[in-house]
């Protein structure tokens, strides 16, 4: 590259790179003025209201005219930053602003550090006139500017709430099933998960696990309750997870002679985003054992309902142990296996 320096972010580096990105800012402030993709359209006769929108809220905003001609002047943003003189002109061409926009009320927020002269109101997700929270629909927007709430239909109340939910057939469904038969007599909350498909471990008829922060959390939050002093603190990580942000962890266990389990789930795929392979395929005792875990406390069973007495024993040898122990829960993802057996059908 031409300034090799480019990702070594040492503080005198860092700050002359920081004075540099700011210098720039300019330019894409007027790139931004100019861009065909901020679109003022100023030539409404009504000016009591000027609104301005991002993204899919404009669509939203066509909706609640039903497709016919907004009478309010609108600025659409769809390229930052804040293109500030179309934003000027609105706010001093109408009595008050409306900001439509999804998710956090950016623009809304970006309003207010512009020096405009005056006091006028500026509504939006921060004062009501939205909800502050959830997504934006026709419907709300429509009530925001006072428009009949006609779009759609109301969801009937017989309509049965459908949340996600295991696939039928899913190894964790057995390994949850039998983890609550050992963890029944300790109570909820000491089950510490992951980001993955097992994370509906939570919801019923399961209930088996009480968290689930970031990828590579279940095994720091169990070490971290294990060190205050929570007994049995359990960890359960999906296969591709543990490789991906789980070993640093079970290091640290280690490290530290940390009494806890670890249970990692080995469906034999990255399940829930795609069926990928992962780098520890195949590899995952080997991986715990070059770790320093003892090779009598590195545990595998297979997850089926005929293995449940097996299952438990393991679970309750292991949660005897005062150290670190896995248990590794062996069986493949049932949609790959789907998978490969209806292509070994067709071959």
């Amino acid at each position: 590259p031409e300034d090799i320096f480019q990702f070594m972010l040492l503080p005198a580096i860092a700050r002359k790179k920081y004075q540099h990105h700011l210098s720039l800012q300019k330019d894409f402030l007027a790139e931004s003025e100019n861009s065909p993709y901020n679109v003022y359209t100023a030539e409404r006769k009504n000016t009591k209201l000027g609104i301005i929108t991002t993204g899919l809220a404009y669509n939203y905003l066509r909706e609640a005219y039903h497709g016919e001609e907004i009478p309010y002047p609108v600025l659409k943003i769809c390229q930052y930053p804040l293109p500030e003189k179309q934003i000027r002109q609105l706010y001093e061409t109408c009595d008050e602003l409306l900001v439509i926009e999804e998710g956090m009320p950016f623009v809304e927020e970006q309003l207010k550090g512009l020096a405009f002269p005056g006091l006028k109101p500026v509504h939006g997700r921060l004062d009501g006139y939205l909800p502050r929270a959830g997504e934006l629909n026709p419907n709300l927007v429509a009530k925001a500017l006072s428009l009949p709430d006609t779009i759609g239909r109301p969801v009937p109340d017989i309509v049965v709430g459908r949340p996600p939910a295991l696939c039928v057939g899913c190894p964790h469904s057995d390994t949850f099933l039998s983890l609550n038969e050992v963890m029944a007599e300790y109570g909820r909350g000491n089950v510490f998960s992951d980001i993955g498909c097992y994370t509906l471990g939570f919801m019923p008829p399961y209930n088996s696990i009480n968290s689930c922060v970031d990828m590579g959390a279940s095994i720091t939050m169990a070490k971290g309750a294990s060190d205050s002093g929570l007994f049995p603190a359990v960890a359960v990580i999906g296969d591709s997870t543990f490789c991906h942000s789980g070993i640093t962890g079970l290091l640290d266990c280690i490290y530290d002679k940390a009494n806890v389990m670890i249970i990692i789930l080995d469906n034999a795929t990255t399940a829930m985003t795609g069926g990928q392979n992962y780098t520890g395929y195949g590899k995952l005792e080997d991986i715990c054992l070059g770790l320093g875990v003892e090779k009598e406390h590195i545990r595998v069973f297979v997850p089926l309902k005929k293995n449940y007495p097996e299952m438990i024993q393991i679970y309750k040898e292991e949660l005897a142990y005062n150290g670190v122990s896995v248990v590794i829960a062996r069986r493949e993802c049932i949609q790959t296996l789907k998978k490969k057996n209806k292509m070994e059908i067709q071959e």
